[in-house]
């Protein structure tokens, strides 16, 4: 089946959702859309729509003066089984101790290692990301020294490979959370793959405004693998619900906005414990003071 992409850019985040909800009532109509904001540290939003018909020239052209952004870029994909394909790229991913496979390797898994299944129809958050990969080895290094978590949260968990991890090599129950209701059910689908029922609670949940969150902190040891902007603005939260003495683990960053991130999480009473730079990503392990 041949798809056609159209893709644009704008500014704004509440006009990029908007701009999502007027195309999906095109003709033909799409048969998906999405809106992302790049990680590029430009502020700009992309909004994309996949057909399976030509999308329509001047409807287009219509919607982006309509909401100002920038011209749509349409292209034709070629027709590939993206799965098979990614069954292909993606090999296995060793992040210190874990091992982060799709189904079609479970037989590479390595003796002693601790193994993630994410098949890859649920790729997004493998391992293969600088960010994610530098979660896990932050993970990896606490518990090297001695930290075991008690009451760990993942916040914007994707496919709860984080959570995962950290269920994978302590007791008690891991809460992962998300803004998007599909990355919940995909959530939910791996921990059960792993083999994770009862051990995770998946909850949608925008930050940490949920009840069952508030109720549960202070955590002591929170993940959020998500952008720059919305870890600024969990900071306060952050402090509020993490412990004393208890630690964050914050990616998604460009190694240029590391700095930027830092200094917002200082001022809310938390210390830099290590920083890791893997390729054009930071990853950030952070410690609340005592008097935080």
């Amino acid at each position: 089946m041949t798809t056609f992409t159209a893709l644009t850019k704008l500014s704004s985040e509440d006009a990029a959702f908007a701009l999502s909800e007027a195309m999906e009532n095109m003709e033909p109509e799409p048969m998906g859309v999405g809106v992302f904001e790049l990680e590029d540290g430009s502020g700009l939003w992309e909004v994309g729509g996949y057909f399976t018909e030509t999308p329509d020239a001047i409807a287009l052209d219509l919607l982006a003066a309509a909401f100002n952004a920038q011209p749509f870029l349409v292209s034709e994909l070629p027709e590939i089984d993206w799965v098979a394909k990614v069954r292909r790229d993606l090999a296995p991913v060793e992040a210190a101790r874990f091992f982060v496979y799709g189904s079609h390797d479970a037989d590479k898994l390595p003796e002693g290692r601790v193994g993630l299944l994410i098949d890859a129809a649920m790729a997004f958050g493998t391992g293969h990301h600088g960010t994610t990969l530098g979660c896990l080895r932050a993970l990896d290094r606490l518990d090297s020294a001695g930290f075991r978590g008690r009451n760990v949260v993942d916040i914007g968990c994707g496919t709860a490979v984080l959570a995962m991890a950290a269920a994978q090599i302590w007791p008690g129950l891991v809460r992962a959370s998300d803004i998007d209701a599909v990355a919940v059910e995909v959530a939910e689908a791996n921990v059960a793959a792993n083999g994770l029922d009862g051990r995770i609670r998946c909850l949608e949940a925008t930050g940490f405004d949920h009840p069952e969150l508030q109720d549960a902190a202070p955590f002591d040891l929170v993940f959020a693998n998500i952008l720059m902007g919305p870890l600024i603005a969990l900071a306060p939260d952050m402090a509020r619900v993490t412990e004393p003495g208890g630690y964050a683990i914050l990616s998604g960053l460009l190694v240029e906005q590391a700095e930027t991130v830092q200094a917002a999480y200082v001022a809310e009473g938390f210390a830099l414990h290590h920083r890791e730079d893997i390729g054009e990503w930071t990853t950030l392990t952070l410690m609340r003071g005592a008097g935080g």
